[in-house]
């Protein structure tokens, strides 16, 4: 990919407090390569390739202290007019619109339930090279308490329409956007989910098997915290890295 469509997810990375240990452990798990920014002022902010191709993003956290996490990006046109929509649909600005050198532009969004996203403006750096092939990002899903809330949300922001279908017992809502499903959202409402979970944005990486990386991340340090198990998409794990930040895995099935 060249290019992404506004209102399309197009980056992820991962802020974390020991980022030595990050660009080991992603290698190793995804045959990723990882090129730190020559810029002084990135904090050592890294971009892991697979191929030779942008996947994903790596850096310090903005806060001390602040746990390791993935963050989801959507691509616009525009971030200070997604800052104000996002602001009329009843979400916060968490980080008010900047520019990051002559890379692009973004901002760090909430929504009404507090699931927070990032959105991205590209100039010189246009997002992710490569995606839905093993060792690259394949999905980004929004797990909510408040599925009813999201659904007018993200139409306002970013023009989605839900589309919702049966997924065993609950529902599972894609987010089309034209022709395309380009998000998910799961509800977090029944008694698999902890009381009181803040909503948030997860990131799915395509591998070959996910059996073999879930036990290789364990082999480095991760945590399998839902073991392999299939759905309709494929089969997926839910795992953490050695610094906490969850993240799934998923061998997409063949398509029918």
């Amino acid at each position: 990919m060249s290019t992404v469509e506004a209102g399309t997810p197009c980056w992820v990375d991962l802020a974390t407090g020991d980022l030595d240990t990050a660009t080991r452990f992603y290698p190793e798990l995804f045959g990723w390569t990882g090129q730190v920014s020559p810029d002084p002022e990135s904090d050592g902010y890294t971009i892991f390739q697979r191929n030779g191709l942008a996947v994903a993003g790596a850096g310090p956290p903005a806060t001390p202290g602040q746990p390791a996490i993935w963050s989801t990006y959507i691509a616009s046109d525009d971030v200070d007019s997604a800052a104000g929509r996002v602001e009329a649909a009843g979400g916060q600005v968490i980080v008010d619109p900047f520019d990051i050198g002559e890379q692009g532009r973004m901002a760090v969004f909430a929504d009404p339930a507090g699931a927070a996203f990032s959105v991205w403006q590209p100039r010189a750096m246009r997002g992710a090279e490569l995606f839905g092939e093993p060792g690259a990002l394949s999905w980004n899903e929004l797990t909510t308490p408040d599925p009813a809330g999201a659904k007018e949300f993200y139409a306002l922001v970013f023009g989605w329409q839900p589309e919702d279908q049966p997924m065993g017992t609950v529902t599972y809502t894609g987010w089309r956007l034209g022709d395309r499903i380009v998000a998910g959202m799961m509800p977090a409402l029944d008694e698999h989910w902890p009381p009181n979970l803040p909503a948030y944005w997860g990131v799915y990486f395509a591998v070959a098997d996910c059996d073999a990386t879930a036990a290789r991340a364990a082999e480095l340090g991760g945590i399998i915290m839902v073991p392999p198990r299939d759905i309709p998409m494929g089969r997926y794990a839910v795992l953490n890295d050695p610094q906490g930040a969850a993240f799934s895995v998923i061998a997409l099935a063949p398509p029918d």
